[in-house]
This record gives structure tokens, sequence and C-alpha cells, in this order.
């Protein structure tokens, strides 16, 4: 008889960003019988990730899954040249936004892997192949031969319902991600470029199950995620009103007596133009949160368009005055120095937002940031003109303004820009 393999150690590295990747990615594995047998440990960067790696390496092979986005990378290279120097041969794979956008430049931090496009099936085969000693790259991988990149085969989408959200078996519990993909393609956002344009939903007797398992450990509070609250059940288009009342309703009867449901807060914002008034009050009678997060993202009609957003300033005036008589507090995303912003449209978005907070909804800045696989990668970063900046603050001041957008400006000019050289797949 053969001797059993070293038992193999998955260390899922955790920072704010990618926390509720982990727990879906300790969710597919633990639930795969390729790979239930696999430790699974959690450490974040630095002198926890350095003890685990080391520690897991002298009992077997070691797998290090990172989960990057763009604003993650800059820093991911001084901890992962730390983590390889505590020892041991791990593996290190990156995966999430980032990667998924360029690969190639993933593999340039120092990564022996990126995984590129959904993780579920990639990692959970990925596992498989390293417990069983055969080489590592395979589909939704890209690696490095012969001073090049490669890329395999793309996996298959992801049936939301075949998979977990989270890994109850490990504690590792998040979000329920209830829509997958985008229609929009919003020219600043990788998420359409990450799942695709088309929409998938996790139905709502699989949402159910997957609530009732938080209760029965004590969690009392359910979170959805979404790229638009009110898009599940649709294709992309109108909203679906039933197929929402159906998840909220069976949410709340899994959660039980003390559950509360979130929906149209963060991670699920809603898309203005979807915003009506039967569906803020089918939000009201359903959910806990006391406040709707609205994606507006610019006060100027040209920059809008030339955003592919899908919708105008009216549609974003008409979404917070139904979120304020509904009984909701309006919580308002803006972007600031968009590709191609005129002076004219930075005022436009200042009295916008100056409008807004006299309604009684607050502002949440951001600074535009160019990200690896959005039409706009090469595009400058967004700089906030002084007059812009001072209104920001003074809405700070008076309690209607928060968000990063100083944090964003500083953080762009850490961040490096895209590869932009090809990537060979290999079939």
């Amino acid at each position: 008889m053969g001797m059993a393999p070293d038992p193999l150690t998955l260390v899922l590295v955790r920072a704010r960003p990618g926390r509720a990747a982990l727990a879906v990615l300790a969710g597919a594995v633990e639930a795969h019988a390729a790979t239930a047998g696999v430790r699974v440990r959690v450490a974040a960067p630095g002198a926890a990730l350095d003890r685990a790696v080391a520690e897991s390496s002298t009992t077997g092979p070691v797998v290090v899954a990172w989960s990057l986005s763009s604003a993650d990378a800059p820093a991911a290279s001084g901890d992962l040249e730390r983590a390889r120097g505590a020892g041991g041969t791990a593996l290190h794979v990156a995966g999430g936004p980032h990667p998924t956008a360029d690969p190639e430049g993933t593999l340039r931090l120092g990564f022996d892997l990126a995984a590129v496009g959904e993780g579920e099936e990639t990692l959970v085969q990925l596992l498989a192949r390293v417990g069983e000693g055969r080489d590592p790259r395979g589909p939704g991988l890209a690696w490095t031969e012969g001073g090049r990149a490669h890329l395999g085969p793309a996996p298959s989408p992801v049936d939301l319902d075949a998979v977990p959200p989270f890994a109850p078996g490990h504690r590792r519990f998040g979000p329920i991600e209830i829509t997958r993909g985008c229609a929009h393609a919003c020219r600043f956002c990788q998420t359409t470029r990450l799942h695709g344009g088309s929409v998938r939903h996790r139905s709502a007797a699989t949402v159910a199950r997957w609530v009732r398992a938080m209760a029965e450990e004590g969690l009392r509070d359910v979170r959805f995620l979404s790229p638009s609250a009110l898009a599940y059940g649709a294709d992309g288009g109108a909203p679906d009103l039933g197929a929402i009342e159906e998840l909220l309703s069976r949410a709340r009867e899994a959660a039980g007596a003390a559950g509360r449901i979130f929906l149209g807060s963060f991670p699920s914002e809603i898309r203005p133009e979807h915003a009506t008034i039967e569906g803020i009050r089918l939000l009201r009678r359903h959910v806990a949160n006391d406040h709707l997060a609205i994606g507006a993202q610019s006060g100027s009609d040209r920059v809008l368009a030339a955003c592919h957003r899908g919708h105008g300033v009216e549609d974003v005036r008409r979404a917070v005055r139904l979120a304020l008589e509904g009984g909701f507090r309006a919580r308002v995303d803006l972007i600031f120095g968009l590709p191609g912003e005129s002076a004219d449209d930075a005022a436009a978005t200042r009295r916008f937002m100056r409008e807004l907070a006299d309604l009684g909804a607050e502002i949440r800045g951001h600074a535009f940031l160019p990200l690896p696989g959005t039409p706009w990668e090469r595009a400058p970063a967004g700089e906030i003109d002084p007059e812009t900046s001072r209104e920001l603050e003074r809405l700070a001041s008076a309690g209607r303004a928060r968000g990063h957008w100083r944090r964003h400006q500083a953080l762009e000019r850490a961040m490096a820009g895209p590869a932009g050289t090809s990537t060979a797949r290999s079939p």
C-alpha cells in the first residue's frame, strides 16, 4: 500500500476589502467532495500570515489564496515577499477583481498564479490538483512560462444555487450574494468585466436555506450582496417586484422573529432608475436598514451619459425623494473627477450635492480611480478641484457628507498602472 499524501492546507489571506470573498471560497472548499479534507486557515497580512504559512508548511503542501482589488495591489507585493520569507514552499495564488482585469500585472507582483473570473470552481480544482501532486495550472488560471503570461481555458459560469455563499463548517459567514453580474457596463466599473454582462440570481428558496443556517448559528443580521438591490429576479431590465417580495418574505421567515434583513444598503445599493414608490414601500415592509444607498455618481447628465450609466440626474432626484418620503434616509454616492468632466460639470455636481443635502440626503464622496480592465483604465486619476473639496468639507462638518475621497486621491498616487500587454490563452 502507498503512503497517504501529506495533508493540504489552504491559507486564506484576510484583508478588509476581500473578506466576503474569503467566506465564499472557504464555503466552496468545504462543500466539495474533492476538497472537504483540506485544512483551512485564515490570517491577516503580516506576522499572522507569516506564522500560518511557516507552521502549515511543516506538515504538507500549502496554497495561499489572496483576494485583491486594484486598490490592494500596491501593498500586496510587499506582503507577499514577507510571507515567502517566512519559509516553506507555499503556492501563492491571487484572485478577485484586480487579477481578473490584469493577470499579467498580478503575476509581475510575484504571485505564482492569478485566478481570472469566478473563483469557486477554479480554487477547488486547483487544490485537488495540488493535493494529488499534479501540476497546479489549469482552467481559470494565469501563469508565467518562458517569459510570457499564459491563460488557461475559461471555466463555466457558476450556478449560484450549487455553491454556498459562506462556510458554516469553518464559521466563516458574510453577506449572501443574491445576484451576480451586471447588464449596465458602466465605464469605470470592473463588475461586468469580472462576472460578465449576463445576470444570475440565487433562488429565493436557496437564499432562505442559507438564512436558516445563519439563524441556527445564532446570527441575527442577514445582509445581501448585489450590484443593484432592486435588480433581483430580473434580466437586467425593469425590477421584478414579485421576485423581490418572494425573496424578502422567505428570508424573513427563515431568519425568525429575532432576525433582521438588510437590502438596499451596503453591499447592495439601488440604481436610481429602479426606484419606484411600490419598490420603496416593499422594502420598508421587510428590511431593517434605516437608509438606502443610491448610486448617482455625478450631478451632470453629460457625464452620466459618458459613463454609460443608463440614468440621468432627474432619476437620482426622484429616487432620493422617494426614499425620504418612504421613511428611509438617503445616502448618495458621487464620483468626482470622472474622465472628461469639465468645470461646468463639476459646478453642476456641486449644486446637486447642495440640493440633495438640503432635502436631507447624505453625500458619500469618492475620487475617480482608473481600474484595470475597464474602458477608462488609462484615463487620468480624478482630481477634485479646490471648490468641490471645500464644499465636501463643509457638508461633512454639517454631517451631510462622508466617504473616501481623501483616501482615494492618496491611493491613486500609489497604484500601479495596468500592464497593457497581451496574455496568451492556452487551449
